[in-house]
């Protein structure tokens, strides 16, 4: 992700995201010599974070390489649940904070801060904070910014500052989600984008500051960014407590699902889908149980399938998440499993789910929304209404939703404006179904009517109202 930051007024003019109360646990230290720095830019700074032993979420300083950092509800963690690109990688939880005791070097203009979601923790919100006054006061720089996923994404700030800048990174969002931190790189050179969309702000900072202004845009990175799995909103409510067994929510970095353990099924799956999903990873075909279902569900296995007639069909298919093999692994979960006739999935879905990646090949992203229905559909072995002695419930209708749009920024706003396009297919789970998925185009409305789902609520009501009363009649070809 890059945000791009326009300059203030004292800038350089070529200018083209609860505190402890516990003691400290270290002394603070003075900053680590030159010599044992890891190699930088010139005036810059690059930390890893690789020297640090701070273990615990106390309020502290830590001497590093780069010099003393003070950290909040903050420790560097070395877990293999800590996502990182060495050893260790600073975690966050709460309200935690990440703060220099030292000032960088005048002259910078680029800012790069690495993070993702520690394990498979909810998604957290983090702003960059910067001081030109010793630490005396701060201001956020750029906007908030939302991370998800195992994966370490980078944001990018740019700009120039004609003064030494002292940072620090706030997760604001006081959730239960801890946030991973790693490498945070300062440098006096912009290096140039790759594959980007840059959206700039346009409130300029006040003229006594020098550092770049919080922009009132948020620009972000197209193709090398993973949007979030559940932009457009929860259809049916779900969430993680065991107290609603036939809607919990289980969040993953490649999708998002509410699951009916009563049926043995997800009521539905979402998932986005753009360039930076799609890789060169192999099918994995590691079908196995979904090691985050409670131990109170039942767990469906590969074997509640076995000569039942039925595939195990995916939801977020295999080939949407390429990028590695834990994605692509992460698809062969039975929580993202129905059963699902093979003239179904091998031939009218198979033939969606390659219609959609062209799509994205041809420069589209795509946001899906897939689920099934009432009970009851015919496999090979002809029809059944449930499976594993009454464990998993044979589906009768199978339906999808995908809002196309071209690759960008901003996208619930470009959603509502109208520059998607909306496609919502419902079929029957048989043996009979037309390989033309086209064929069983209807609105979202009537996805809606038939299972009781709020879809596309992130959307202001107006908008989905008239975004889902009409059935999609455009070319597939």
């Amino acid at each position: 992700m890059r945000l791009f930051l326009l300059p203030a007024a004292l800038l350089l003019s070529a200018a083209t995201p609860a505190c402890s109360s516990q003691p400290a646990e270290t002394t603070p230290s003075a900053p680590t010599s030159a010599a044992e720095q890891p190699a930088q830019a010139p005036a810059g700074l690059r930390e890893t974070f690789e020297q640090g032993q701070k273990a615990s979420y106390a309020e502290a300083d830590e001497a590093l390489a780069s010099g003393s950092w003070h950290f909040t509800d903050a420790l560097i963690g070395a877990s293999e649940q800590d996502h990182k690109r060495g050893q260790r990688a600073v975690r966050l939880r709460g309200q935690g904070r990440l703060r220099m005791n030292f000032d960088a070097p005048a002259g910078l203009r680029q800012l790069q801060v690495s993070a993702a979601a520690y394990g498979s923790d909810e998604a957290s919100t983090w702003e960059l904070w910067g001081s030109v006054d010793g630490g005396r006061t701060y201001r956020r720089i750029g906007q908030p910014v939302r991370t998800q996923g195992a994966r370490l994404v980078v944001t990018t700030f740019e700009g120039s500052t004609s003064t030494p800048l002292r940072l620090e990174i706030r997760k604001t969002d006081g959730g239960s989600g801890r946030l991973n931190i790693d490498d945070i790189v300062l440098s006096s050179s912009a290096g140039a984008a790759t594959s980007t969309v840059v959206v700039p702000g346009t409130r300029p900072a006040p003229a006594a500051s020098s550092l770049p202004p919080a922009t009132t845009a948020r620009a972000e990175a197209v193709v090398t960014r993973r949007d979030d799995n559940l932009a457009l909103g929860n259809p049916s409510g779900a969430t993680a407590s065991l107290s609603t067994p036939t809607n919990y929510l289980l969040a993953k970095p490649q999708y998002t699902l509410s699951y009916n353990a009563q049926r043995g099924t997800p009521n539905w799956v979402s998932w986005h889908l753009n360039r930076a999903w799609m890789g060169s990873a192999p099918r994995q075909d590691d079908f196995r149980p979904d090691p985050a279902l409670p131990r109170e569900f039942y767990q469906v296995t590969p074997r509640s399938y076995s000569g039942s007639g039925f595939d195990r069909g995916h939801n977020c298919p295999s080939a949407d998440r390429t990028t590695d093999l834990d994605d692509n692994s992460s698809t062969f979960l039975m929580t993202n499993m129905i059963p699902q006739a093979g003239a179904n999935n091998q031939r009218t879905w198979s033939g969606l789910e390659e219609w959609t990646r062209t799509q994205v090949e041809r420069g589209q992203e795509v946001y899906v929304v897939m689920g099934c229905y009432g009970k009851g559909g015919a496999g090979t072995a002809g029809p059944r209404t449930t499976l594993d002695n009454g464990r998993v419930t044979v589906p009768a209708r199978v339906w999808k939703v995908l809002v196309i749009l071209p690759e960008g920024s901003n996208d619930l706003q470009r959603i509502a404006a109208g520059q998607a396009r909306i496609l919502a297919v419902d079929t029957p789970n048989d043996q009979q179904v037309s390989p033309d998925w086209s064929r069983y185009r209807v609105s979202v409305d009537a996805i809606e009517a038939a299972t009781g789902l709020d879809l596309l609520s992130a959307l202001p009501r107006p908008v989905q109202e008239q975004l889902e009363s009409r059935a999609d009649t455009g070319a597939i070809r």
